[in-house]
């Protein structure tokens, strides 16, 4: 079982630093892992994304090669398979979308524990597969695998009106590693769709930090640019998922083909006549 990056450095409390992806592309991932070492994990935001089960598995490959950790975000409903699914094909953490109470934080936890006594990180109904974390057949379980999935990180979605509502006992379930407040589908459930800005979101926002942090769980956040991460700092948060491809690729096209368009749209500047050099001849240095 290869090391988990993410985990290690969530241990030793270091910062880290992911990015989103919604393409199954593997070749980004190995982009990714190429920029510097800077990259803790690659979320794949499965969530949002058309993928097969032979994305997930060639993935995997990618995130190996490039040496980093892998984190895809489940939606509700799918909590155990895509876990299972995800883990099994090399992904070393699991972030989990519309946590609304405490059975759903149970039942995260429990989607990627095995299921064995003494866990250290919280009860698990994940049993023995034969996938590519553990060379396919080549493993019946053993006491590596089920290190690896105690060792995988779980990450919880905070975003709706109910789970800031009842946010201690939530966060108060064994095995959860960190928390990623979410404004715009907590905005919805209370009423202020499309309002990230309203002072009811901002104040869920920081009682889910302060909560986390309290607990002794890492809180991470969401940007797009770095400057947007000082306020964060400043309240103890050292983890951050920054950019997503689509994201990137989206502002590029646009900002660059306004740019091309109102070149094109521009009259031409007028061309410079042209000096007529003087003929040659014997009254040349007169």
């Amino acid at each position: 079982m290869r090391p988990n990056r993410l985990r290690e450095k969530l241990d030793a409390g270091l910062p880290t630093l992911g990015t989103h992806i919604l393409s199954a592309w593997p070749t980004l991932v190995e982009l990714i892992g190429a920029a510097g070492g800077h990259y803790d994990y690659v979320e794949f935001t499965a969530e949002y994304a058309p993928f097969t089960m032979h994305d997930l598995d060639n993935l995997g490959r990618a995130l190996e090669l490039a040496g980093i950790a892998g984190m895809i975000k489940v939606e509700q409903g799918e909590y155990t398979h895509q876990s299972m699914r995800a883990i099994g094909s090399g992904f070393q953490s699991v972030l989990f979308a519309d946590i609304r109470g405490v059975d759903d934080a149970k039942a995260a936890v429990a989607a990627v524990r095995a299921e064995t006594p003494g866990n250290r990180r919280g009860f698990g109904l994940t049993g023995v597969g034969m996938r590519r974390d553990v060379g396919t057949n080549r493993e019946g379980g053993s006491p590596a695998y089920v290190k690896s999935l105690d060792e995988a990180v779980v990450v919880l979605m905070i975003e709706k009106r109910q789970c800031v509502e009842d946010l201690d006992a939530v966060l108060s379930v064994p095995g959860i590693d960190m928390v990623q407040f979410g404004g715009s589908d907590y905005a919805m459930s209370i009423g202020q769709t499309g309002n990230r800005a309203h002072p009811d979101v901002r104040k869920a926002e920081i009682k889910t930090i302060e909560t986390a942090l309290k607990k002794g769980i890492h809180p991470r956040i969401e940007i797009a640019e770095p400057d947007q991460a000082a306020a964060y700092i400043e309240m103890g948060v050292t983890h951050f998922c920054i950019g997503w491809d689509v994201g990137i690729l989206s502002n590029f096209w646009k900002t660059r083909g306004l740019t091309m368009q109102e070149m094109l749209a521009a009259p031409p500047a007028p061309k410079a006549k042209a000096r007529k050099a003087k003929p040659a001849g014997k009254d040349i240095y007169r």
